[in-house]
C-alpha cells in the first residue's frame, strides 16, 4: 500500500455551512485518516497482510498515527518520518444526511517523492497486490513501475481525479467514482459510466476499470467484459471513507485470489458498511462483511 496518512478532525453538524456562514453545535471526533492509511486499514480488516508506505512528521501526531495503524494490523516499518514537517491533517465536515466536505493540509505527505518511494519499496518482498492513489501523486508512478517489474497486480485509485494525460501509467486496474470517471475520460454529455470506463481502459492500458456508483454499487469493465454489482442496502450516517473501504477490501480479496465478481461484491458490502459509522476510518472487518452478504 502506498499513499497518504493524516490525522482527521471530523465535525458532525446538522447542515453544511454556506459561504461566509458559521454553523454551531457540531460534534468533534479525531482519528487517523488519509486515503493511503484508510485503504491500508480496510485491507487489513478484510484479512490481508498489509505493509504501508507513507510519510508522517517527526511530531507527536505522527508517532500516535503509526501506533494506531500498527494496532489495526497495518505494517508501518516502511513508513518515513520526515524531520521538520508536520504530519498531514484533514478537516472533515459531515451533515445529518452523511454528505461531507473535506480540506487537507498535506504536510509530510508532500515529501513522499519518487526517490523516497523507490528506496522504501526496494525493501518490500512477497507482495501480491499494490494499491496506490493520488494524494501522494509523485509516489504513484514509481510504485506502479515497481509492481510491473515484479509481476504484482498494480491498482491505481485515481483520486483526486485529473485528466487522463496527467495520470501515471502502468496500472493493471483503476478504481474511480462516477465524477472522477467523467473527469478522466473527458466526458461532457449525459452520464455514461460504461463509456467512461471504456475510455479510461483505452487511455491507460488497464485490464480492469471499476467505477463506483455510491449506493447503486459498481460498474466494472474487466478484460472487455462489463460487470454490474449492486451494493447492499444500508442507512448511511457518514459517507466519508466509503471509497477507501471499498478499494482496500477489493485489494485484499484480489490478493487472496478471489475472482473479480466475488471480490467486487465483497468490496461493495465493505463500502456500504463503512457509511453506517462516522469518520473516515470506519472500514468493517471481514466477518461483518460476510454477515451482510
Amino acid at each position: 500500500m502506498v499513499g497518504s496518512a493524516n490525522l482527521d478532525s471530523t465535525f458532525a453538524m446538522a447542515r453544511l455551512p454556506a459561504a461566509g456562514e458559521t454553523v454551531t453545535g457540531a460534534v468533534l471526533s479525531e482519528a487517523q485518516g488519509g486515503v493511503g492509511a484508510n485503504q491500508a486499514v480496510a485491507a487489513a480488516r478484510a484479512g490481508a497482510a498489509v505493509e504501508l508506505l507513507a510519510a508522517v512528521g517527526d511530531d507527536e501526531g505522527g508517532t500516535g498515527l503509526l501506533a494506531d495503524l500498527a494496532r489495526d494490523g497495518v505494517g508501518v516499518d516502511h513508513c518515513l518520518r520526515i524531520a521538520g514537517e508536520p504530519t498531514g491533517r484533514a478537516a472533515i465536515w459531515v451533515d445529518a444526511s452523511g454528505e461531507n466536505q473535506i480540506v487537507v493540509a498535506g504536510g509530510a505527505n508532500d515529501r513522499l517523492d519518487p526517490d523516497a518511494a523507490e528506496g522504501a519499496l526496494a525493501a518490500i518482498d512477497g507482495a501480491a497486490v499494490l494499491l496506490c492513489q493520488l494524494e501522494t501523486p509523485r509516489a504513484a508512478e514509481p510504485a506502479l513501475r515497481w509492481a510491473r517489474e515484479r509481476g504484482v497486480l498494480g491498482i491505481l485509485n485515481a483520486s483526486p481525479a485529473v485528466p487522463a494525460a496527467a495520470l501515471p501509467r502502468g496500472a493493471s486496474a483503476v478504481i474511480v467514482n462516477e465524477g472522477e470517471a467523467r473527469t478522466i475520460a473527458g466526458s461532457s454529455g449525459p452520464a455514461d459510466p460504461a463509456a467512461d470506463a471504456a475510455a479510461i481502459a483505452s487511455s491507460l492500458g488497464a485490464d480492469t476499470v471499476v467505477v463506483t456508483l455510491g449506493g447503486a454499487g459498481v460498474l466494472a469493465l474487466h478484460h472487455g467484459e462489463r460487470l454490474r454489482i449492486d451494493a447492499p442496502a444500508v442507512t448511511p450516517v457518514d459517507t466519508t471513507g466509503a471509497g477507501d473501504a471499498f478499494a482496500g477490501a477489493l485489494a485484499a480479496r484480489l490478493a487472496a485470489g478471489d475472482p473479480i465478481e466475488p471480490a467486487l461484491a465483497f468490496a461493495c458490502a465493505a463500502g456500504a458498511l463503512a457509511t453506517t459509522a462516522r469518520g473516515a476510518s470506519t472500514s468493517p472487518r471481514a466477518n461483518e462483511v460476510e454477515a451482510l452478504l
